[in-house]
């Protein structure tokens, strides 16, 4: 079937791009036409929190819901100086007549008392923002806040809240994509080569963003999706191009003609694509079960980008083969000289992931203007392919093989002592005081901290609501057993769902400032502690419905739900790559030593990120401090890498088990196998560890933490697994890598993701 689409394609090459150029032009027209609609809320199913904020959206009008922000102003001469109160309310109006903008003034109103610190040198106005504007638009109500801020000798003003953070287009793709060219160029010898898996990459990446957005509109999707689908997408696809175009290449050094070769490549590693992205896709959708639309949105959005790599690599690939043909194998220094001018064009613009759309085109027609130009068609020379028995990759196979145990026990220890920091994870939300320090978001936050103490930053909102009139006379008992609690900074009076007759109301608010920041583990706990132990015990002898709400309390309910599912997840992901690999490679042991390869190397890469993102260290070199492990990171990496990893060990195990099927020698075959695939699959892991680790340069801390994560995790399943730890255990198994049960065989559906054993194909160095 695939060998069939990839003739067909070939066959109809100006059919097959015409029909992406329409596709993706008719995308992005939808996407100008109807826009995006990201939403980051977090909804947790049943939950204290989620139940105080329904007691705030029936009694108090949804208060503290909502996105909102602050302007934090700071001086010595008082807030009350005349100079400074008035700049600051003219700032106010100002800031109040901006469209979707609510100013809440600490000069004037209910609460205003309660914006001023003490020595009444700190005070904040509380910005609140129409829930229909999106990211890109709230962080301009941000910038047009900093415009309008008096400037005043001895005055500083901050403006605090994610939601008001400037927002700066990512461009950290930029740079894993001029690396790609370089590496692309240095493994294939071969500018054409190189700009098939690119342009292939760029085309399915942009289009499945493109489609995320529109899905945004129809389920909630959070607003850095975006970046988690450019990160995965460049990965994949270029791994999935470059998976392909080595084995044309390989066809055409038979002797295969070029329509041949790709039928063949599609037919081969064209299914191992198909099977390596479907299980990507499935992996990220599963996350679908957790029930939050928050996770939902993240795995949808992903899956898409995913789904739409996989497809360009099947369809819109052959075509430009058909296009390039023979051509892929010569580069002329013309050729050269452009691919070069092109990937220093994109790491020094850093200008954006769709300007890089525009710019690959350019490069293109920089190719085919060198075909044309027969005086500077000098050919870059190409290298003789040497014997697979004198490769770098098949001497090292030989090597660990000889010496089995010790590579076990070094690979190993290498994996369990990086996994060792695992142990201490903490999930939870990070706060804004981990921005970078330059940032007027950072600075606001510490400007709170300094004058109203850590804790202010993420008040507790605690409601209580009343279904007896004696209940009303218990909600002093309450606050002041908050009030009474180690740990809590101050408790607000509590205020009435009924202004004119508080003793009639139906629903109270207490306002709780622990003494702590919203990221400590301290303020989990005293969370946990007035839930469990200090509210049950004030309101035992009423019938008062409390909860504790707000951001720091939804952030911890959220946490606690998905770890409590966690590993319900990990163990369905796991079982389904052991099912799998059983199927494709009729193996028992072979799936056995896949898992716990995975989970090493998974295990590995969580506690390089529990070291520098929740530790802290080295942290100052990317611009974060510690703090707690994002909830939904373990889950959204697990499901990734798992992908990931199932790509290489497609890819590698086909290659043994073709070499075994032929020669029947256990340990040639794990040798032959590695040196075949060496290079492409350093190539691939050495893109993807670029791609993903140069997000680490984005402000966003949840992109740089997916970005080192995923990055680890390639890494060291490329080497420590891949180079050591595979050829080991295969040694040692010997024969046995292959045993399966007669009666499991037969039970056992086939799949072959390279094709039929016993067809012709080729390998590399022309070995077939």
């Amino acid at each position: 079937m695939l060998a069939d689409l990839g003739r067909w394609c070939f066959r109809n090459p100006w059919w097959t791009a015409g029909t992406w150029i329409v596709g993706v032009v008719l995308i992005f027209g939808a996407v100008l036409g109807i826009g995006a609609a990201f939403d980051g809320k977090f909804e947790v199913p049943d939950s204290g929190s989620r139940r105080g904020f329904t007691a705030l959206d029936t009694h108090f009008d949804g208060f503290g819901s909502g996105q909102r922000g602050s302007i934090v102003f700071q001086t010595d001469a008082g807030i009350h100086d005349s100079k400074v109160k008035t700049e600051m309310q003219e700032m106010f109006a100002a800031a109040d007549s901006i469209e979707g903008v609510t100013i809440s003034s600490p000069y004037e109103g209910i609460g205003a008392a309660t914006q001023v610190n003490r020595d009444r040198t700190v005070a904040f106005a509380v910005v609140t923002l129409d829930s229909e504007l999106d990211f890109t638009e709230t962080g301009e109500v941000g910038l047009r806040l900093i415009e309008i801020s008096p400037d005043i000798d001895g005055l500083e003003i901050e403006i605090g809240g994610q939601a008001l953070a400037e927002f700066e287009p990512p461009d950290s793709e930029l740079i894993g994509l001029s690396f790609a060219v370089i590496v692309l160029i240095i493994s294939f010898g071969s500018v054409l080569a190189m700009g098939l898996p690119i342009g292939v990459t760029v085309a399915g990446v942009s289009s499945g963003i493109a489609l995320m957005m529109l899905i945004s509109n129809l389920h909630p999707v959070p607003d850095f999706t975006t970046q988690i689908g450019a990160m995965i997408g460049i990965g994949v696809g270029i791994d999935y191009a470059l998976f392909i175009v080595t084995r044309y290449r390989e066809g055409l050094k038979v002797g295969q003609s070029p329509e041949d070769s790709t039928a063949i490549a599609l037919d081969t590693a064209g299914r191992a694509v198909m099977f390596a992205g479907i299980t990507v896709v499935i992996s990220l959708l599963g996350m679908v079960v957790l029930q939050l639309p928050f996770i939902t949105g993240l795995a949808i959005g992903a899956a898409v980008t995913v789904a739409f790599t996989m497809i360009a690599s099947i369809t819109l690939l052959p075509a430009l083969l058909s296009f390039a043909k023979e051509r892929v194998e010569v580069t002329s220094w013309y050729e050269l000289w452009a691919a070069g001018l092109i990937s220093l064009m994109l790491l020094g613009l850093g200008v954006g992931f769709f300007q890089a759309v525009i710019a690959l085109p350019v490069a293109v027609t920089l190719f085919g203007v060198g075909r044309f130009i027969p005086k500077l068609k000098n050919r870059v020379p190409q290298d003789e392919p040497s014997p697979i028995e004198k490769t770098v990759a098949y001497r090292w196979s030989r090597m660990i093989q000889a010496h089995p145990w010790v590579a076990m026990f070094v690979g190993s220890a290498v994996l369990l002592v990086l996994t060792a920091p695992l142990m201490s994870l903490r999930l939870g939300f990070s706060d804004e005081g981990n921005f970078a320090e330059s940032t007027t978001t950072r600075q606001a936050y510490d400007l709170l901290a300094e004058g109203f103490g850590p804790g202010f930053n993420g008040p507790l909102i605690v409601t209580a609501e009343v279904s007896s009139p004696s209940d009303v006379a218990t909600i002093e008992v309450l606050r002041t057993a908050l009030e009474n609690t180690q740990g809590v900074a101050s408790v607000d009076a509590a205020f009435p769902s009924d202004l004119a007759e508080p003793s009639r109301s139906d629903a109270f608010l207490i306002q709780v400032v622990p003494e702590t920041s919203p990221q400590d583990a301290v303020t989990a706990d005293l969370v946990d502690h007035l839930r469990n132990n200090v509210i049950p015990l004030a309101v035992a002898a009423s019938t008062l419905d409390v909860n504790i709400t707000g951001n720091v309390a939804v952030g911890i309910d959220f946490s606690s739900y998905l770890y409590g599912r966690m590993f319900l997840f990990f163990g369905a992901v796991l079982a389904l790559s052991f099912l799998l690999l059983m199927i494709v490679f009729r193996s028992l042991l072979v799936p056995v030593k896949a898992v716990v390869m995975n989970m090493l190397s998974i295990g590995a890469a969580y506690g390089v990120v529990v070291v520098i993102f929740q530790w802290g260290w080295f942290g100052s070199l990317i611009g974060i401090s510690g703090g707690p492990v994002e909830p939904f990171i373990p889950i959204m990496m697990f499901a990734i890498v798992f992908g990931l990893s199932m790509d290489y060990e497609v890819f590698l195990l086909s290659r043994i088990r073709e070499k075994y099927d032929h020669s029947g020698d256990a340990a040639g075959s794990v040798a032959d196998g590695l040196a075949s695939t060496a290079r492409v699959i350093t190539a691939a892991a050495a893109i993807m560890v670029v791609v993903f680790g140069s997000f680490v340069f984005e402000d966003d801390r949840i992109i740089k933490m997916f970005g080192l994560g995923l990055a680890v995790a390639v890494f060291l399943d490329a080497t420590v697994v891949r180079m050591l730890l595979v050829p080991a255990t295969m040694e040692l198994l010997g024969k046995g890598n292959w045993w399966l049960p007669e009666w499991l065989n037969r039970l056992l559906p086939m799949i072959h993701v390279e094709g039929s054993r016993d067809e012709n194909r080729t390998t590399v160095n022309g070995q077939s």
